[in-house]
């Protein structure tokens, strides 16, 4: 007899909790392998496959493309043990179908076997949910129990009185910060989602109820006060999807601030907020370096970049001056220097501004780092950067010369403490042996933690990095 398991979207790291369904890999009834990827999904850090831990049918699946769902919501179900679709003798899976196998994969709150199916207890008055999908073949979550009033996504809406004393089932910080913005008690709210768990649609349509009339205050609805009421009345009709704007502010096009613009907005705003920041910045002549990458590669073998080489001359420079190698402790008021150079440099790609990290970047030559580069920039682009490599830098170089301007004052990558800005290398005019030449000229510029150091060390930082653009020999001496 098939077992029926419901996969639901596990914990993906580095504090994300939700992620937005962007391609499902299998349809409704697809035989699957235990650890085959059913489902692409894109968080604030990166593209993710996920992988399911259990092998069998897929009888349903949870959330159309697009979807955002939080950590823990249902992704699909899966009957273990199950007959394939020709009847034939055999199971689904080839074997791999047995409840009590399980993934060599770990997901957070999988662990590497599947679980027993999982004992709910039915609360008073509350009817029985069944563990299987209510129709096979479709896509979505299987009919909920109505309590009366009933919400247009079938769903019903609870009173506080229906709640037993308990904390609030809420997964999603955006979730909490939604209702406290806008005055909503969310113990007053049964959510949709597994277990009563309270999704951003509850919310929503809780906030709605808020604009009734006052027939809804009668149904014992979450109403809002009579002056919010009226206001709703006479607003103009908002189209379904786009918020109503404030009082006082322009109407226009609302571009939601989630997955990597979103983290991009966060993080920038918490490095204006905590980091008293300041920038310097110096002309040099790359002419001698630029000879120097040409003579490199023209002596065969892989091919080394211009980044690869800035990199280069950055970890030597940090070596020198190790303290914009660091981050701040302000609770325990300690700058804390670190031992190794997790490089993160600046990709630009269609999906936004992303920062991969080359691991120990100190200990790798011009050669690796080129490497190393041009294998994070095709995941970059692909979209298949993983949250581990999109972590953990120390140190950021963002070449903001290819978009073909000459400088710029970068905001630090939180919670570095320095950033190197290199701009475009273009012909200029210059003194050069004494004498006015036309040199390739580029602007560097070093944004710092002004907790961590003085303009004394970043100038000697960004001097020495200048020093090695225009004559490359001085890395050698250093070496």
């Amino acid at each position: 007899m098939a077992q029926v398991l419901e996969f639901k979207l596990p914990d993906l790291g580095e504090g994300l909790t939700e992620a937005e369904i962007v391609r499902w890999l299998v349809q409704v009834g697809d035989v699957v392998a235990i650890d085959q990827p059913v489902v692409e999904v894109e968080t604030a850090k990166a593209m993710v496959e996920v992988p399911c831990p259990y092998g069998g049918v897929v009888t349903a699946r949870f959330g159309e493309e697009g979807t955002e769902l939080p950590v823990g919501a249902p992704l699909l179900t899966v009957a273990v043990g199950a007959p394939v679709a020709d009847g034939s003798a055999g199971t689904a899976g080839a074997g791999a179908l047995d409840a009590n196998e399980g993934s060599g994969n770990v997901l957070v709150g999988y662990g590497t076997g599947a679980p027993p199916a999982r004992r709910r207890r039915v609360r008073p008055g509350e009817p029985v949910r069944s563990a299987a999908p209510a129709a096979l073949g479709s896509v979505g979550t299987p009919a909920a129990p109505v309590t009366a009033p009933e919400r247009p996504d079938g769903h019903g809406a609870t009173t506080a009185a229906e709640r037993p004393d308990g904390p609030v089932p809420v997964i999603s910080p955006l979730v909490r910060r939604l209702a406290r913005e806008n005055g909503l008690d969310l113990r007053k709210l049964r959510g949709s989602g597994p277990d009563g768990l309270i999704l951003r649609a509850d919310v929503e349509h809780a906030l709605r109820a808020a604009t009734a009339t006052a027939p809804a205050q009668a149904s014992g609805t979450v109403t809002a006060p009579p002056a919010a009421a009226q206001a709703a009345r006479s607003a103009p009709a908002v189209p379904a999807g786009q918020s109503a704007p404030a009082a006082g502010v322009a109407s226009g096009t609302r571009v939601p601030l989630r997955g990597v613009r979103g983290a991009v907005a966060d993080k920038l705003s918490r490095s204006r907020r905590e980091i008293p920041d300041a920038t310097c910045w110096v002309d040099a002549d790359a002419t001698e370096l630029m000879n120097a990458r040409t003579a490199m590669n023209a002596a065969g073998g892989p091919k080394i970049s211009l980044l690869a080489l800035l990199a280069r001359i950055c970890t030597a420079a940090l070596a020198r001056f190790p303290e914009l190698n660091s981050t701040v402790d302000m609770e325990a008021r300690e700058v804390v220097r670190l031992e190794q150079v997790h490089l993160g440099f600046a990709a630009q790609t269609e999906r936004g501004l992303v920062v991969p990290v080359v691991r120990d970047a100190h200990t790798r030559n011009a050669e690796s780092l080129a490497s190393e580069f041009a294998r994070l920039t095709e995941a970059a682009r692909t979209g298949t950067l993983t949250p581990a490599q999109l972590t953990g830098g120390t140190f950021t170089l963002n070449n903001y010369g290819v978009f073909g301007v000459d400088g710029s004052t970068p905001i630090i990558n939180h919670p570095e403490a320095a950033m190197l800005g290199v701009g475009r290398i273009v012909p200029k005019p210059w003194v050069h042996g004494g004498e006015l030449a036309v040199r390739q000229v580029v602007q560097l510029s070093l944004t710092f933690d002004h907790r961590v150091c003085d303009g004394g060390t970043a100038g000697g930082f960004l001097r020495y990095v200048a020093d090695c653009v225009e004559q490359p020999a001085v890395l050698l001496r250093t070496l």
